[in-house]
């Protein structure tokens, strides 16, 4: 049993959150309105989750997910992650996060914007391209026909493993897309976002990716 800490209980969290108790893991979940504001939540989710601030749920997890708007990198606590993996679900909008020149001119990707404000932790992207009812929705066990694949990027061979046990274990294939600057292949607008792929079709997607941008 793994503790998942999860900073941000919105569709994404929230849904993870629920694949983590299913296959028998802690959580402990935080957002930005304070742990008052979860009590459905983890009344539903049962006896292995609880509410807690985001320096708690930082502390806590052996996995911690970071699942907020951008605007809320500056407010993830840096010393409880030194060291830990940390899963990266976030998505560029400009129209909701405010128009970030860097990600404008894809000079840098979401992540590392995440892991240069988290120098000790190691990041990996995962969960970005999904919609959020789909994480239950699609999960499948393994050997399952057509199993729906999920990429991951990092920095950090171990982590990357780390995260694709879960995924895998969370019902979906795993593809690995390279170090986190080769996030940008499955973000937004790209061929692979959202849409349901097994893992040779999604390697086809990262592939045309980056076709589209070297024309």
């Amino acid at each position: 049993m793994t503790t998942i800490g999860i900073i941000g209980a919105g569709n994404i969290g929230s849904q993870l959150a629920r694949l983590a108790v299913q296959h028998g893991h802690r959580v402990v979940i935080a957002n930005s309105r304070g742990p008052e504001t979860l009590t459905g939540l983890v009344d539903e989710l049962g006896p292995d989750a609880r509410a807690a601030t985001r320096d708690e749920a930082a502390a806590a997890g052996e996995i911690v997910v970071v699942t907020t708007p951008l605007a809320a990198i500056d407010t993830i606590p840096v010393e409880p992650l030194v060291g830990k993996v940390v899963i990266d679900t976030n998505n560029y909008y400009p129209q909701r996060d405010g128009h970030i020149e860097a990600l404008d001119d894809e000079t840098t990707t979401t992540a590392e914007l995440l892991q240069a404000h988290l120098p000790g932790a190691r990041v990996v992207k995962a969960f970005n391209h999904i919609r959020a009812a789909d994480l239950t929705g699609h999960a499948a066990p393994v050997g399952t026909p057509d199993r729906r694949a999920l990429v991951v990027a990092g920095d950090d061979a171990e982590a990357k493993r780390v995260v694709s046990e879960l995924i895998d274990q969370f019902g979906f294939d795993v593809v690995d897309a390279g170090p986190l600057a080769e996030g940008w292949r499955i973000q937004r607008d790209t061929p692979g976002y959202v849409a349901r792929f097994t893992a040779d079709e999604l390697r086809g997607k990262l592939a045309e990716a980056k076709r589209y941008r070297d024309q």
